[in-house]
């Protein structure tokens, strides 16, 4: 079981632990956000692309295409 600590000291380690953190630069987190957007508009064209092309096969194989 855990032992019990002061809120206090249980703060100051968070604070310690946080000031270790290598946080990005403004740089690096704009270009990983834009590499983000990208990749979800990449997806999301991929799988509306595939669902056309599947949905159409569906109809051309079940004979309910005009």
């Amino acid at each position: 079981m855990a032992s019990k600590s002061n809120p206090f000291a249980f703060l100051q380690q968070v604070r310690t632990e946080t000031s270790k953190v290598t946080w990005p630069s403004r740089r690096e987190t704009m270009i990983s956000t834009v590499m983000v957007l990208f990749m979800v508009v990449f997806a999301a064209l991929f799988f509306f692309a595939a669902d056309q092309l599947i949905g159409w096969a569906l109809s051309f194989v079940l004979n309910t295409g005009n």
